[in-house]
């Protein structure tokens, strides 16, 4: 289907400001965007050059807007009509039996158990590692102040069910829950019609072998909404986490201030920093890799080797033909305007290419890519080398999935331990230390023009400030 052309042509698409040049092969799935040549531009400038999906959160609000006041006022009724308008599948409860957890784990492949269980051991250890102490600084004699972490209260956890089914999201949002010692803890995951309206059998067993047992049939922005809201089977949470679609990127924004998220997660990515020393092969792989998601997913290589820019689109076109989720996935996303290969003068201009890109997943195969991985700013996670691939950190690297998109790694942090805790200061002074900075409390509440601050620190001491030690 992808068969190389003898003699490619290029068909020129520019940017209005000229730069950037964008040009699609005839016979090959990916387009590249030429930034050789003049000095890059700066900030904002850069990132309009670069590739990205068209993820209109703001559009999608109004859409989620009455299903999840629906779900506020008719609670269960509305999960169950609605999982019936969008899932094909009448509930006759949206909470999940205990029973059905155990089953799904009984009747787990073996070699898949397995692998969740080593998933599991390996997210542990590094979150584990995440946790907080509770530390306090002597600021002066007599007068501390203590840094405490207290984990959430409550959390919803939203692991996906449309086009893939995913239990890896389950351990990468319950692992760092559970370590953070979030002591109420239920996920849900989209209804199934052809399991009786249970969520996938491998998101239960997951749960099972987590210790997750509150588990619900509910998608997309329903599921965010009856986290928000709570109704009568589900209390309300204090935070919820976990990726998905539009919709719950929508829903998520529209209880934002009500409760906590993680983040608006968007259509997953990968950019490659490659040169010369990179396989093809590998490269290759990688961006279809994360392809495969969605058609709105987004694959970057970003190299000054117009030679692996070559190899790099002769290896797609066989392995695209002879994988799966081709025509409804891959080739789409790799088509798509989110995707290109970028090419540039060297690796310097690399890295500020992917540091404005700020990419979810950044792979680095260059000659000495530890050192230019620890040079990188803007990134979700870094894969160094090789034999570190995204898929890895998918599933088994022991780090974090949940990771931010869409450029917010700038800003951003992937989901952790330190995801479900709050610090919380604790001010422990004596009347000495008090009467010792009385006066520039008093002098700064005055300057602020808030008079009754400074009373507070004047009705302590028959309202005459201490004179400085």
């Amino acid at each position: 289907m992808y068969q190389a052309l003898a003699h490619v042509l290029y068909q020129p698409l520019i940017r209005a400001d000229g730069r950037g040049h964008r040009s699609e092969r005839i016979g090959t799935v990916i387009s590249r965007i030429d930034l050789r040549g003049d000095a890059l531009p700066e900030g904002p400038a850069l990132r309009d050059l670069l590739p990205r999906a068209d993820f209109d959160v703001s559009a999608a609000l109004e859409k989620v807007r009455p299903i999840c006041e629906a779900v506020h006022h008719r609670g269960d009724a509305a999960l169950i009509d609605f999982a019936e308008k969008f899932d094909g599948v009448r509930l006759e409860s949206v909470r999940v039996p205990a029973q059905a957890l155990s089953d799904a784990l009984a009747a787990l492949d073996p070699a898949v158990r397995a692998a969740l269980e080593e998933s599991i051991r390996r997210a542990r250890l590094v979150h584990r590692a995440q946790r907080r102490t509770t530390h306090t600084t002597q600021v002066v004699p007599g007068g501390s102040v203590t840094e405490k972490w207290v984990p959430v209260e409550r959390v919803g956890l939203y692991a996906p069910g449309g086009r893939s089914v995913y239990p890896s999201s389950v351990i990468m949002n319950a692992v760092p829950a559970q370590e953070a010692g979030v002591e109420s803890i239920a996920l849900a995951s989209p209804p199934q019609a052809e399991f009786g309206g249970l969520p996938h059998p491998t998101i239960l067993a997951a749960c099972a072998l987590l210790g997750v047992d509150e588990v619900y049939a509910a998608g997309g922005a329903t599921a965010v909404a009856m986290f928000a809201h709570g109704t009568e089977s589900c209390p309300p949470a204090n935070m919820v986490t976990g990726p998905g679609n539009i919709w719950v990127a929508a829903a998520k924004r529209y209880f934002t201030g009500k409760i906590g998220i993680d983040a608006e997660a968007g259509p997953t990515e990968i950019a490659v920093l490659a040169d010369s020393t990179a396989d093809p092969v590998h490269v290759a792989s990688d961006l279809i890799s994360q392809a495969e998601h969605d058609p709105l997913a987004a694959a970057v290589l970003v190299t000054d080797s117009v030679e692996l820019a070559d190899a790099v689109e002769q290896e797609l076109q066989p392995q695209v033909a002879a994988t799966k989720h081709v025509e409804d996935r891959i080739v789409p996303a790799l088509k798509g305007p989110q995707s290109a290969i970028v090419l540039v003068d060297g690796i310097e201009e690399g890295l500020r290419v992917v540091d404005a890109y700020g990419a979810e997943h950044l792979e680095i195969q260059t000659a000495d890519a530890a050192a230019v991985a620890d040079r990188v700013k803007n990134a979700g996670a870094v894969f160094i080398g090789p034999w570190a691939p995204v898929s890895l950190g998918d599933y088994a690297a022991g780090s974090n999935h949940v990771l931010p998109t869409g450029g917010c790694a700038c800003h951003s942090s992937g989901l952790s331990v330190q995801s479900f805790l709050r610090g919380i200061h604790i001010v422990d002074y004596t009347k000495d230390a008090l009467a010792e900075v009385a006066h520039h409390v008093v002098t700064l509440a005055e300057a602020e023009d808030l008079p009754a601050h400074g009373a507070a620190i004047k009705a302590r001491f028959g309202w005459k400030v201490p004179e400085s030690k």
